[in-house]
């Protein structure tokens, strides 16, 4: 064994030690990588275990579409190795911070502008290892589809937060960049005009891949933007420029052909979360996410009389909006009558500088039903009986 084997080894060892010996002691454990979404949950508790030493890409066969890599290893890392073969990933994980790393990408389960169009972190998880409660280092899937067999408990893992257990290791399915991409970008379209157009597009062969909506104070005059990014062969998306842009001519809108490395970076600060819509309007604004059917209609939420601003993803799906955390029952009842749910992504800064995030005392994610809560709950027990690890946290 070299010594760098060696190192990762004892890395391991140290692990499933701090593992075994938190559920003897009952010592709540924070598992944390890059810390880049610490923000996002509902508590941070226990003791911080970092996962960043044990970090490094195992394999990666770009003719297979599927890399392996160590939970500590850096997002940014990985994505620029993809990149030099032509890869990627195609659900754009957001980063939130320079320190983003692999294990946390699957643990939050979040994705970018396209994950309407090619699916989720889950969707791409073919794989994993993980140290559950009692110290076992477990091995579920593979690195291909066919080994899933049974329960895809690898999958489970995504979005759980790090209360499933330790992610060692995660395989990936990786896919080539498209060779043609292109983005509409629509002036003047309403929300509703967006909203229509885009659940018509989903319905024909077109080469959707992210779309968003916003009324854009920052331009001059303040109006309705509507973007929609092409990707796939150069010839579909070409001909889905021509047909989709006759359509909104059509509703009178002005419309503009944008290629990738004129708006990349946008897409990118959408993702992110730093285009200007994202800056609270309040020190006591709070930024809730809204998960609703594609279909669902406009959402009127007020507050206090007023429209609260909103930034369209997903083609329809996702749903931002800023509103304080008094505004709980109505942001929460809107999300419900459409079909959905409401989480409370980012507290307002005023409470941020007090003890213990107040905001987040009206509760950060829709409480689940019984059915669903038991299910959680018998989930939990089997993989960490002590309940060691992130309590709280979802």
């Amino acid at each position: 064994m070299n010594p760098m084997q060696d190192t990762l080894q004892h890395t391991l060892q140290d692990f499933t030690d701090r593992i075994l010996q938190a559920s003897q002691t009952g010592q709540p454990l924070r598992l944390r990588g890059g810390g880049t979404k610490d923000f996002l949950g509902q508590s941070l508790q226990g003791e911080v275990l970092d996962t960043t030493a044990y970090s490094g890409i195992l394999s990666y066969e770009p003719s297979e579409l599927v890399i392996t890599v160590r939970c500590g290893t850096p997002l940014a890392a990985v994505e620029a190795a993809l990149a030099e073969k032509g890869q990627s990933f195609a659900f754009e994980p957001p980063h939130f911070g320079a320190g983003a790393t692999i294990g946390g990408m699957v643990a939050a389960g979040l994705s970018g502008p396209a994950r309407a169009s090619v699916g989720t972190v889950r969707d791409f998880v073919l794989g994993a290892r993980v140290i559950n409660g009692k110290g076992e280092h477990l091995t579920f899937g593979g690195q291909v589809m066919k080994n899933v067999a049974g329960y895809d408990v690898s999958r489970l893992l995504a979005g759980s937060w790090g209360q499933l257990g330790l992610i060692t290791e995660v395989s990936l399915k990786v896919l080539p960049v498209a060779p043609g991409e292109a983005t509409l970008v629509c002036a003047g379209v309403s929300q509703a005009q967006a909203l229509k157009l885009i659940n018509q597009w989903g319905g024909q062969p077109l080469p959707l891949n992210a779309s968003a909506w916003v009324h854009d104070t920052t331009a001059n005059p303040a109006q309705d933007f509507f973007f929609v990014r092409l990707r796939g062969a150069v010839a579909a998306v070409d001909a889905a420029v021509t047909k989709m842009s006759a359509e909104v001519q059509a509703l009178g809108a002005h419309v503009t052909r944008m290629d990738s490395a004129q708006v990349t970076a946008d897409w990118h600060a959408s993702g992110e979360q730093t285009l200007d819509f994202f800056k609270a309007p309040t020190e006591q604004d709070c930024l809730w996410r809204l998960s609703v059917p594609q279909t669902a209609p406009v959402l009127d939420v007020r507050v206090n009389g007023t429209t609260c601003a909103q930034y369209i993803e997903w083609h329809g799906a996702q749903r931002w909006l800023w509103a304080p955390a008094s505004a709980v029952n109505s942001v929460r009842e809107a999300a419900l009558k459409a079909g959905g749910h409401a989480t409370l992504f980012r507290t307002s800064a005023a409470s941020r500088q007090t003890l213990g995030d107040v905001d987040k005392q009206v509760g950060v994610y829709t409480p689940l039903n019984a059915v669903q809560q038991r299910i959680q709950n018998e989930l939990k027990k089997q993989f960490d009986p002590a309940g060691i690890f992130n309590p709280g946290r979802a």
